[in-house]
């Protein structure tokens, strides 16, 4: 192999790590939330609370940004059950934020990725229409050593260009003691969650 030709690997490489590793969300544009704004929680049972239900996230959540919360999460519903569902909230609550956490069950059902990957694109660009941004949440392949988050949320998160937050999830499956069954968070898990949301939405300056 010759000079030339490892060189140009050699910079092929860098800008294929420098793309890996820059900082998730960098370049979205937010805007702040005035104080009627609401904010929809969007997905399955680990917004609905299930395990802590009166300690959820979104309740934990509007405690540390002082915003209204809509807690719309629906235990058990797969990623097409919940596009389906969409529509009618963002029609009813016009939010100007969607938190969105859904396909866990998606996942431990084993549906196809491309499926789950194109509901997911399809309730985020629905929500964007209306106005509203959107933080996306990276759910855990439960059948992953490690509880390692699905690739496809961050390559969704860059596609189009949301916030992202993508370890919470995981750190709290690996750690038995923030959780109250083999899946879901307990009352300080689901802290755990709200905290982390709250510091993306305060980075961004979408809450103070």
């Amino acid at each position: 192999m010759n000079v030339r030709r490892i060189f140009i690997i050699s910079v092929l490489a860098f800008f294929v790590l420098l793309f890996i590793l820059q900082p998730d969300s960098e370049n979205v544009l937010t805007a702040p939330l005035q104080s009627t704004d609401r904010v929809l929680a969007f997905g399955d049972s680990l917004t609905y609370g299930s395990g802590a239900s009166s300690q959820s996230y979104p309740l934990q959540l509007q405690g540390l940004i002082q915003k209204e919360i809509i807690n719309a999460g629906v235990p058990g519903e797969t990623s097409s059950r919940g596009l389906e569902r969409l529509p009618a909230l963002l029609q009813k609550y016009h939010p100007n934020l969607i938190i969105l956490c859904h396909g866990a069950n998606d996942i431990i059902q084993k549906t196809s990725k491309n499926i789950l990957k194109e509901n997911l694109v399809k309730m985020i660009r629905m929500s964007k229409e209306t106005g509203a941004q959107v933080l996306l949440i990276g759910v855990p392949d439960f059948y992953l050593f490690g509880f390692t988050t699905d690739g496809l949320y961050k390559e969704i998160s860059k596609q189009e260009n949301v916030l992202y937050e993508g370890n919470i999830l995981s750190r709290i499956e690996n750690d038995p003691e923030l959780k109250s069954d083999r899946i879901h968070p307990n009352a300080k898990g689901y802290g755990l969650m709200a905290k982390a949301f709250a510091e993306i939405l305060k980075k961004y300056k979408i809450v103070e």
